[in-house]
């Protein structure tokens, strides 16, 4: 009997040491590995390729992202990187506008940004064929170049979204003459860092939703 006793104890011992490890190795899962992950899984979709100068700068649309995009355009154009900005229009409308008494249309939102930041409207053309993937804004965009003969094109968008933006433009250049620049607007704003986006909902709706786009964007269209 004492017998029995002991090696049931023994074997209650031994079982919550194995799940002492399990959960040590867990802990260390989530701690250490989770985050390096996470980071570089975000850092990966992040890329650039700048150009000193370019014709046109093209902020991508984006509608929860276009204080951060346009903000991008606007500095690098006032810093003389372009001439020209454009804008494309996903037809989606921003909240009330109590001034002007109806929702704006997010591209028009995006063009008040860039007046305001200094940009002389003049110098800012919005593309009004609707639009609502980022291939449709490629194809437009070639031909909106072609038509004016520009040499250069330099594209901004949010972080997380310039990897496959460079993929797709890149692509459907690929047999102009016109040189593709891409420039990341800076994270931490409307798009989390990526040593932090998974801390927020946000951060959840940009890097992994945008690795499910990346595959569906190679499956249909490479």
């Amino acid at each position: 009997m004492v017998f029995g006793i002991a090696k049931s104890s023994s074997n209650a011992v031994f079982g919550a040491l194995r799940r002492n490890r399990k959960f040590r190795i867990a802990l260390f899962v989530l701690v250490i590995v989770w985050p390096l992950t996470a980071w570089a899984g975000a850092a990966a979709l992040i890329t650039e390729s700048p150009l000193a100068h370019a014709d046109a700068i093209v902020v991508l649309g984006g509608s929860t992202n276009y204080q951060e995009r346009t903000r991008e355009a606007s500095s690098l154009l006032l810093q003389g990187c372009s001439e020209r900005i454009v804008l494309t229009n996903d037809t989606l409308r921003g909240s009330w506008s109590t001034e002007q008494q109806r929702n704006p249309f997010f591209y028009e939102r995006s063009r008040d940004e860039l007046t305001q930041a200094g940009v002389p409207r003049e110098q800012i053309d919005v593309l009004m064929t609707p639009v609502s993937s980022t291939q449709e804004e490629a194809v437009l965009v070639r031909q909106y170049a072609l038509d004016r003969k520009m040499g250069s094109i330099l594209i901004v968008t949010s972080p997380y979204h310039t990897r496959r933006a460079r993929w797709i433009f890149s692509r459907v250049f690929r047999n102009s003459p016109i040189q593709i620049g891409v420039v990341s607007a800076k994270s931490g704003t409307e798009s989390p860092s990526p040593l932090t986006w998974w801390f927020t909902a946000r951060g959840w709706r940009l890097v992994p939703v945008e690795y499910v786009k990346m595959i569906y964007y190679v499956l249909k269209y490479a």
